[in-house]
């Protein structure tokens, strides 16, 4: 038996799901209490948990009982088949093994000076007095900084043909409906998955070129794609071309996407804690624990998955092989014996404190946390200690307590929260 949920026919869940995942969560957990099911279209009925003990459970899993890359499968055909997202077991280890050099180490160094750059030339297209959504800017930044240092496209007319069908790709794909599985139907040119597919073939002939350009002229550089190309598995083998184009898709997606996500409700935190943003341009540490909290409160993507490849129990359920298991990220980060007031904003909470991995991931756990998450983390880092450090920032009356709103997988602030920029310095060497 499964556990209680809201009695909602499966369309219905999926649309509320859809506009208001954050209320959906809350509204169930407070309902039902901890486990509580829900109903998706394209899945069995979904088990949710978020106490520290459950989400440690599944985490702890070595790949071969919770299955992620099995719940990951909607997003195949938006990811491709290869990537490392859709892949369990052995293969996944594998390939996992091989993607995860490029993101660690004193590479994050190397990459800095691009983050900055992009992060430079964004703040370089403002006027004091200007008001705009800030999620697009961010997007930009994220965009040119995976371009340059992922795919290895340096300034020029390559790199802004690169950021343009990446971007087209991008937009196409945010419309939430592309997500379920019957609306991935090509009808024609002018249809929504038509569009996409067309964009996603055009971006991938560009991808293509690089790689086999790359491959056959031995050129390499200090950006990822280099690094993957060289890269072996234990037994000696290559990714191919079409692994490597399926990973360059993901790391876009996951890379670009939940990173400039993330980075506007840090800024719109900051903005609603008065005298944040000066405090951190001299507090440098302060600046990683503004990214954290604002990921706790607002996590880019609620959920991480799992499908039962046998039977297991699971908070106090013994439930049947098949059945999905997501972790709330959600819930978890608000539960108020791991944080005080857990609706308040406050940075501090993460200043001289180590949170445990089953109380605080926004990038996913255990042998399936994201490989990105170093690269990420360190981007926010940059880009926010650039914004502070050179804008003054505000929000327009009405614009405070901005809904999530969904883009693709990802919740962003409603209307990509609207700034005012109050003033500009020139940028620092």
């Amino acid at each position: 038996m499964l556990p209680a949920g809201p009695p909602l026919p499966t369309f219905a869940a999926t649309l509320l799901w859809m506009k208001r995942p954050f209320e959906l969560l809350e509204a169930s957990a407070r309902r039902y209490g901890e486990p509580f099911t829900m109903g998706l279209v394209g899945f069995p009925k979904i088990v949710v948990v978020s106490s520290p003990e459950e989400v440690k459970h599944v985490f702890a899993d070595d790949g071969s009982t919770f299955l992620a890359g099995r719940f990951n499968h909607s997003l195949s055909a938006l990811l491709g088949e290869r990537s490392v997202l859709m892949l369990d077991g052995p293969e996944h280890l594998r390939r996992r093994r091989i993607l995860l050099p490029p993101f660690h180490g004193d590479r994050m160094q190397r990459y800095g000076e691009a983050m900055r750059a992009a992060a430079d030339r964004a703040i370089d297209g403002w006027t004091e007095g200007d008001t705009f959504a800030l999620h697009p800017h961010m997007q930009d930044i994220t965009l040119r900084v995976i371009v340059r240092t992922v795919f290895g496209f340096s300034e020029g007319p390559r790199h802004e043909e690169a950021c343009r069908r990446m971007k087209r790709i991008l937009d196409l794909a945010a419309w939430p409906a592309l997500l379920i599985p019957f609306m991935q139907k090509d009808l024609g040119p002018w249809s929504p998955w038509g569009r996409f597919r067309r964009a996603l073939a055009e971006g991938d002939a560009l991808l293509a070129e690089e790689i086999r350009e790359r491959r056959m002229s031995g050129r390499r550089s200090d950006d990822v794609l280099s690094l993957l190309l060289d890269a072996r598995d234990e037994s000696g083998h290559p990714m191919s071309d079409e692994e490597l184009r399926d990973e360059l898709r993901t790391l876009l997606a996951a890379g670009h996407e939940t990173t400039a996500t993330a980075l506007t409700w840090a800024v719109r935190w900051t903005l609603e804690t008065p005298g944040l943003a000066r405090r951190a341009r001299s507090e440098p540490a302060l600046i990683d624990a503004i990214a954290r909290e604002a990921m706790r409160l607002n996590p880019v993507i609620p959920i991480v998955g799992r499908i039962l490849d046998r039977p297991q129990r699971v908070a106090g359920y013994d439930l049947p092989a098949g059945t999905p298991v997501v972790c709330s990220i959600y819930l978890a980060h608000r539960r108020p014996e791991v944080y005080p007031n857990p609706t308040r904003f406050d940075p501090d909470r993460f200043l001289g404190k180590k949170l445990s991995p089953s109380e605080f991931f926004p990038f996913g756990g255990g042998v399936r946390r994201c490989i990105g998450m170093a690269f990420a983390l360190y981007e926010m880092k940059i880009v926010l200690a650039r914004l502070f450090e050179r804008v003054d920032l505000s929000l327009p009356e009405g614009s405070r307590s901005i809904r999530a709103e969904r883009r693709s997988i990802t919740l962003m602030p409603k209307s990509g929260l609207p700034v005012r920029v109050e003033r500009l310095r020139p940028a620092a060497p």
